[in-house]
């Protein structure tokens, strides 16, 4: 871990505020997830699995990572979104020990409107979430 100068009072103050709007983002998310009768966890699966580049689908394993999550407690937020109708489950075609995890029409439909409503709230926070702000950090040096 690579130690630096020590912290000033303004880079608390950048620190404070990002984590601030961050936070605030985040309790943003739950309600909208909340509103639409899930979880912010069950949110970030479907915006995970619809987000896997270049497919319709993700492994279990791919979505632990994105999650930051043990494999065991993914298994069971997709069971849980399973018996919701939001995804589905189906066997890996190149290799069969694989779970591939998509969407429904219904988990479609309800991640349409819940990111829709996300991108706009990131859009109002477009200034706050820059990494302009971060790199200042660097520039002092």
């Amino acid at each position: 871990m690579k130690t630096s100068r020590p912290l000033t009072k303004k880079d608390f103050e950048s620190l404070s505020e990002f984590r601030y709007q961050l936070r605030r983002f985040l309790r943003f998310s739950e309600d909208v997830a909340h509103a639409e009768g899930m979880t912010a966890l069950q949110y970030l699966l479907l915006l995970h699995i619809k987000g896997s580049a270049g497919r319709e689908y993700a492994t279990v394993g791919e979505l632990a990572e994105r999650l930051q999550a043990k494999q065991h407690g993914v298994v069971a937020l997709i069971s849980r979104c399973e018996k919701a109708g939001l995804v589905s489950r189906s066997t890996g075609t190149a290799d069969r020990r694989q779970v591939h995890v998509s969407l429904t029409p219904a988990g479609e439909q309800c991640l349409q409107r819940v990111a829709a409503l996300h991108r706009d709230e990131l859009t109002s926070l477009n200034k706050v979430f820059q990494v302009a702000n971060i790199s200042a950090f660097n520039d002092r040096e």
